[in-house]
């Protein structure tokens, strides 16, 4: 390719079909939003079946939307999730791995089937749901698979030790499938969102001295809102990041700069 080749086309996603994991609400929400504004249409798995809302957002840009209701903890539910959306589109292009859940407790009391619950979502589901992904991207020599890590993929954080474990274990496994999946055209790189205003977050941001240090460390002076994550979803999905593979992009205001 030339200089002279690269258009910003390199960003659309028309007609590709992109499967997006706990895309019903929050940072998951924001996704499947900046996937369908491209072009994309959506397959969305959710454990809830409140639809209304993500179906008027994807639907407004004039791209098609299914739903899948499933509980990503059963494995079972995984192999169902890939043979429902051939059923419905005919391919995968795209994976975002963003269904995940978070416990907090101290360490000293930290219950093993909260670590459990936890590794399941964020780390079991991961693996096996972009496993079974794998397998029609590489039939078809191309396909995303964008996972979703943390500024606990770098740092030990405290009272949530397994999500800590889980997401440096996703940005693991991130690189794991690069090297065995680039040679068939195939890119798996993750996001590493700082601290973003969400449900999950809820609870720090209402501890006005943990919420006042965090701000504190963060260059950019705010919390992120989930439309700071949707650029970097279309990129690292689109032709555009084709040589970016098995990297884990922080997008964090600043924080791991300090």
């Amino acid at each position: 390719m030339s200089l002279q080749d690269f258009s910003l086309d390199f960003f659309s996603l028309t007609d590709k079909v992109a499967i997006v994991t706990g895309g019903n609400t929050g940072l998951g929400q924001g996704y499947a939003a900046a996937l369908a504004k491209a072009g994309a249409d959506l397959f969305i798995v959710s454990y809830d079946t409140d639809w209304d809302e993500t179906r008027a957002l994807v639907e407004e840009t004039g791209r098609k939307v299914h739903f899948h209701q499933a509980d990503l903890t059963k494995r079972e539910n995984l192999k169902k999730v890939v043979e429902e959306c051939l059923s419905v589109y005919g391919k995968i292009d795209i994976l975002v791995n963003n269904a995940g859940t978070i416990r907090r407790a101290p360490l000293l009391e930290y219950k093993v089937e909260d670590w459990d619950a936890v590794m399941e979502i964020n780390l079991n589901s991961v693996y096996l749901l972009s496993q079974e992904v794998a397998k029609v991207m590489v039939e078809q020599k191309s396909g995303k698979i964008v996972n979703i890590c943390s500024m606990l993929s770098f740092q030990g954080g405290k009272f949530v030790p397994p999500y800590t474990a889980s997401k440096h274990a996703v940005a693991g496994i991130t690189k794991a499938f690069a090297n065995e999946l680039g040679q068939y055209n195939v890119q798996i790189n993750a996001i590493a969102p700082g601290y973003i205003a969400t449900a999950n977050t809820a609870p720090i941001r209402a501890d006005e001295q943990r919420n006042a240090e965090i701000l504190s460390r963060i260059p950019a002076g705010r919390w992120a809102d989930p439309s700071d994550l949707m650029g970097v979803v279309v990129f690292l999905s689109s032709r555009a990041s084709d040589y970016m593979n098995g990297h884990i992009l922080a997008i964090d205001g600043g924080w791991l700069a300090r």
